[in-house]
């Protein structure tokens, strides 16, 4: 299948203490990521049984376009700010869509 979309599910686990801190470093990211080429989703999701747990849902056009975001300002900005906020390293999967 060629053109076809790259989806990404990054998950950010808080510590208990750190949750609103995570989230507001997190939001801070949604609307310069939304403006940038390439991207058709980007969605930020809190777990409802557990709050420290953070899920971004993404689709980007392109393995290229994806890399551009990786290396923007803002986001290299964001991941600065994640020690002393985070259980654990971010887990960020990438995916083709089957069906």
């Amino acid at each position: 299948m060629t053109n076809q979309t790259i989806r990404v599910v990054a998950r950010l686990i808080a510590l208990p203490e750190k949750v609103e801190e995570l989230k507001a470093v997190l939001i801070e990211l949604i609307e310069p990521t939304r403006q940038e080429a390439g991207v058709i989703k980007y969605e930020l999701l809190q777990n409802q049984s557990d709050p420290t747990d953070f899920t971004f849902v993404e689709e980007w056009t392109s393995n290229e376009a994806l890399q551009a975001h990786l290396d923007s300002p803002h986001l290299q900005a964001g991941a600065a700010k994640l020690e002393g906020l985070v259980a654990a390293a971010p887990d960020i999967r990438r995916y083709h869509l089957l069906a």
